[in-house]
């Protein structure tokens, strides 16, 4: 057997000591999460909170400036069109203001009393002319006047009894003139209460204003509506909204009871609004309408629910993580696990949901990818997965 040489004893032992330095100081697998490409259903949707209202909202207002007296009525209460909810009782006039309507109301007295006398004395001219016509058509007969004559005899009694329908109009006129200028100082007439009803049957929502004080003409005092016919009001961002259409499915995800209520958007509103955030951002939103399926027990005006709206949705797609994509340029990428290392691969992606989206190309179905990756990882790395 031949003996080796010292200086092959010398290289193999370098060799041996240079392979236990890296195997002691190389770099250690990588420790990722990691998901598989998966095959099945995708919705985009668009979570966001809204608010509930009754679809057909009454609001009461006062009729007339006055006293408003307690109001009886209780939130809750079911009342039916027609139903007196409130009185309003008118403000009496001060000395000037009575002084003046008294003065009116004289002055409207003489201007009856005027148009009255000059209804008799059309109706004495009509009753006088209608007679000479009478006379003048038998003397007309007999020769003894003219064509004329007994033309402009019948003209006379044709316009006084004319006459008489206006004076007779200018007496109504004056008469009702006369009426209110009375009725406004007539204390029993001018304090009596103002009932407010009941605009449709419904329900008692709420009540603005319950104690006696003044309120003036156009006061919001009740709301009234069916608390059973509800619909859900979702401000969303307008970038968000110009995605969503009439017919999405919308999904009722928290609202305190349970189950899951459902519905469809009904409108979108054509005109955003501006609201600040809770960082003090101020943004564009458009408030979109959902009506629900069923009625919900116990979800009454103005709850806060939690909604999702089903903005695009597909059976059959492969999917991956949205924790596992990220961007190079204006690309999508994302790290295939291969023989247990990153392999950095571009893909396509189409429909993004909330926690998943849709791949076009780039990795088949029961790959393995790394999901949120880090900036340490990088091509051809080592990685290990947790358990």
């Amino acid at each position: 057997m031949k003996k080796l040489s010292f200086r092959t004893i010398a290289s193999l032992g370098a060799a041996l000591v240079a392979l236990l330095l890296y195997l002691v100081f190389r770099p250690a697998p990588l420790l990722v999460e990691s998901a598989v490409v998966q095959e099945g259903a995708l919705r985009v949707t668009l979570e966001e909170e809204g608010m509930t209202r009754v679809k057909d909202l009454f609001v009461v207002a006062a009729p007339v400036s006055g006293t408003l007296l307690r109001v009886d009525a209780q939130e809750g209460d079911s009342v039916k069109a027609g139903t007196a909810l409130a009185s309003i009782l008118p403000p009496e006039l001060d000395a000037r203001q009575y002084r003046e309507t008294s003065f009116q109301a004289k002055a409207a007295e003489a201007a009856l009393s005027e148009v009255t006398a000059h209804l008799r004395r059309v109706e004495i001219e009509a009753e006088q002319t209608g007679r000479r016509a009478e006379r003048y058509r038998s003397l007309f007969g007999e020769g003894a006047v003219s064509r004329e004559a007994f033309e402009l005899a019948v003209n006379d009694s044709a316009m006084y009894r004319k006459e008489i329908t206006s004076a007779r109009s200018a007496v109504e006129s004056a008469r009702y003139t006369f009426r209110s200028r009375q009725a406004s100082i007539d204390p029993g007439l001018s304090r009596k209460p103002v009932v407010v009803q009941s605009p449709a049957e419904g329900r008692v929502l709420r009540i603005h204003e319950k104690s006696r004080r003044a309120v003036t003409v156009g006061t919001p005092l009740l709301d009234v509506g069916n608390p059973e016919s509800i619909e859900v009001v979702i401000d969303l961002l307008s970038a968000d909204a110009v995605g969503v259409k009439r017919g999405n499915t919308v999904e009722v995800i928290d609202w305190g009871g349970p189950g899951l209520l459902t519905g469809l958007v009904t409108k979108i509103e054509p005109a955003a609004f501006t609201k600040i955030s809770a960082l003090g951002v101020e943004e564009k939103r458009v408030n979109v309408v959902a009506g629900l399926d069923r009625a919900a027990p116990g979800l009454g005006d103005n709850f806060r629910v939690q909604t999702r709206i089903v903005v695009q949705s597909a059976e059959k797609v492969v999917k991956v993580p949205i924790s596992a994509l990220f961007r190079v340029g204006s690309q999508w990428h994302v790290f295939s696990a291969e023989s247990n290392r990153a392999v950095e691969k571009k893909i396509s992606i189409g429909m993004q949901g909330t926690r998943e989206a849709e791949v076009l190309d780039g990795v088949n179905v029961g790959e393995r990818v790394v999901v949120h990756p880090s900036s340490e990882l990088h091509e051809g790395m080592r990685i290990t997965f947790q358990q």
